[in-house]
């Protein structure tokens, strides 16, 4: 019998204004068989919920807990140190009047106790994203001749900036077995292969520094299959996400507006990347197969994120999570097609 290695998943980063159980009874009649929360959904008070509540919400529903989605804290802690307005909105109101070293010291307490609270979960794999720690002028990613001057040196800065303000949240998850998963992206510490491997060197090769592969932040040159396949032993986490290039219209210009952007992303099924050949390509990465391996699983999740900047958000998900369960969760091949020709 075919073995079908991967089940439909649900990001719950976009579905913020829903509570845990909310968001899982969604997800479970969208026809997700699995979930990963975002970081605010495990919140209590000045907490997190217990263990055991989240792993009853899930129990009760039949549905795994895939991994925990902790993308805002993870990059309001890598840049606050630039003093950004734009790390406000992920952060409590009291927290976000601080300095930017009383927020960094905030982010990096709240991460840590997040990653223990995962290690009693059983989560091993966080995906997330880190900040803009080589600061605002490199992660423009422009090739400005201007990085470098008689005095300053912004890429080497950078590096030890990185190292040094990572270690202890670094540490932490390699104690734990935590696996944190960076969404290669615009704007972050690493916006292509080639800077995330540049963190895995200058961090010696940490084993904890992994890649939640998402196609949908493959629009400026880099395609998803050159993208993931250089960074294959790294990629423990993934993401389903399509998008449109307008033709025409510049891919970097200021409009707030999602409908006036060149890049947009769309439902699944009629955005421009064939989604298809994405997972065949992560099962030849062996994402599927470290997924299971870590998280003690038999299927490895197709985590939807699906966005639009025309319809409804929870409509859009829905349509993704059934796209991915009718369509991408195929029984994977024992053998090559070749081998029962002529038999």
């Amino acid at each position: 019998m075919s073995q079908i290695i991967y089940h439909p998943s649900i990001e719950g980063a976009q579905h913020g204004a829903k509570s845990l159980t909310q968001f899982l009874d969604w997800a479970k009649a969208s026809g997700a068989t699995g979930a990963q929360p975002s970081n605010y959904m495990l919140e209590d008070g000045d907490g997190f919920m217990s263990p055991q509540a989240i792993k009853d919400a899930f129990e009760s529903r039949g549905m795994t807990l895939d991994g925990v989605s902790c993308h805002c804290p993870l990059w309001v802690h890598t840049t606050a140190w630039t003093g950004s307005p734009t790390i406000r909105p992920f952060l409590p109101a009291d927290v976000a009047k601080k300095s930017p070293e009383e927020i960094e010291a905030w982010a990096e307490t709240y991460l840590l106790k997040l990653m223990d609270l995962c290690a009693e979960l059983g989560v091993k794999i966080l995906p997330t994203f880190w900040g803009v720690a080589f600061g605002w002028e490199v992660a423009t990613g422009y090739p400005w001749g201007f990085w470098a001057g008689p005095d300053y040196d912004l890429i080497e800065e950078g590096k030890e900036r990185f190292v040094k303000k990572t270690a202890r949240i670094r540490d932490h998850a390699n104690k734990l077995g935590i696996y944190l998963a960076h969404e290669i992206h615009p704007g972050t510490a690493a916006c292509c292969a080639d800077d995330f491997n540049l963190l895995v060197e200058i961090c010696d090769g940490d084993k904890c520094l992994a890649v939640n592969a998402d196609p949908s932040h493959c629009w400026e040159g880099e395609n998803w299959e050159t993208r993931f396949r250089k960074v294959a032993d790294r990629v423990y986490a993934c993401h389903v996400k399509n998008y449109v290039i307008r033709p025409g219209f510049p891919l970097r210009a200021m409009k707030p507006r999602w409908p006036d952007r060149a890049m947009q992303f769309v439902d699944i099924p009629s955005g421009d990347l064939n989604m298809l050949r994405y997972v065949e390509m992560l099962i030849d990465i062996g994402y599927p197969q470290r997924y299971c391996e870590v998280m003690g699983r038999q299927t490895a999740p197709l985590v939807v994120e699906a966005e639009s900047a025309y319809r409804d958000v929870d409509a859009t998900s829905a349509n993704g999570i059934q796209y991915v369960r009718d369509y991408l969760c195929f029984p994977l091949a024992s053998g090559s097609f070749e081998d029962g020709m002529g038999a």
